[in-house]
């Protein structure tokens, strides 16, 4: 869904939270990783505190507030198309806001990847030829054909979940992405994610564990064009906003396609 509020007057506010860190970007294993997957330096995250309570129906509302925020805009960056990091300093004329489904809280909804031998017993994918991909696997197979004889392992429903849509977006990687042999690498740094910015409680009398979490995969256009999270409609290009209603907090994960940057660029 789209919205252009150029005339509304601003509810929400914003203020970094500095002082919040993201494990999947500081542990020097999963850094190792990105690099091998073309994503180290192109993959962000970032975290602001609101000023006002939200409700499901003014996702629009508060994603043009964040985009417009001179806060905001002053610390979320972009590539450019030399591949240094700039600011978002274009005027924001138009939002987009999809509601992303996030009621997963463990890595269970990946085991049908084992009973249908998309990936051994020992955690290693299985290996095959496609027409279309070349040299792949059948867990890239099962990510990109539709038709593909393993589309359906895992339901459309659990396919919508943010915690799929990290996965996957970690399999996908990068322009020049190495991927992995075995499945580990890719569950664990989906784990450390959506524990970085996904917010769990439990229920006082049931003792089941809920998500409180509103995600949305957003744009953000100057003018015509897309200016966040980049100029171009590649599918690894992403940006989601991750709400903690409760506390009043919302991370940013973004990733920019292309050939992966080292640290310092």
């Amino acid at each position: 869904m789209s919205a252009v509020m150029s005339s509304r007057v601003t509810k929400f506010t914003f203020k970094e939270l500095s002082n919040k860190s993201f494990s999947f970007l500081q542990n020097r294993h999963f850094s190792e990783l990105l690099m091998k997957w073309s994503m180290l330096g192109r993959i962000t995250a970032y975290a602001f505190s609101f000023d006002q309570d939200f409700k499901v129906y003014e996702k629009d509302h508060f994603v043009w507030d964040f985009f417009n925020d001179p806060h905001v805009t002053s610390v979320l960056k972009t590539l450019d198309s030399s591949g240094h990091w700039e600011a978002l300093a274009s005027k924001v004329t138009k939002v987009e806001a999809e509601t992303v489904p996030c009621t997963a809280i463990s890595l269970s909804l990946f085991d049908s990847l084992y009973t249908a031998e998309i990936v051994r017993k020992t955690g290693h994918i299985v290996k095959c030829f496609d027409e279309e991909y070349g040299e792949s696997d059948e867990l890239r197979k099962m990510l990109l054909v539709e038709d593909s004889e393993n589309s359906e392992v895992i339901s459309q429903s659990d396919r919508q979940e943010f915690i799929f849509q990290i996965f996957k977006h970690f399999c996908l990687g990068g322009l020049l992405c190495q991927y992995e042999d075995t499945i580990e690498p890719y569950l664990e740094i989906t784990q450390s994610v959506y524990k970085d910015i996904v917010s769990v409680y439990k229920d006082s009398e049931t003792k089941k564990l809920n998500i409180i979490s509103c995600v949305f995969k957003v744009s953000a256009y100057s003018g015509p064009r897309i200016c966040y999270p980049a100029n171009n409609d590649h599918h690894q290009n992403f940006a989601y906003l991750v709400l903690d209603p409760v506390k009043r907090h919302v991370y940013v994960l973004h990733h920019s396609f292309g050939i992966g940057l080292l640290p310092g660029q």
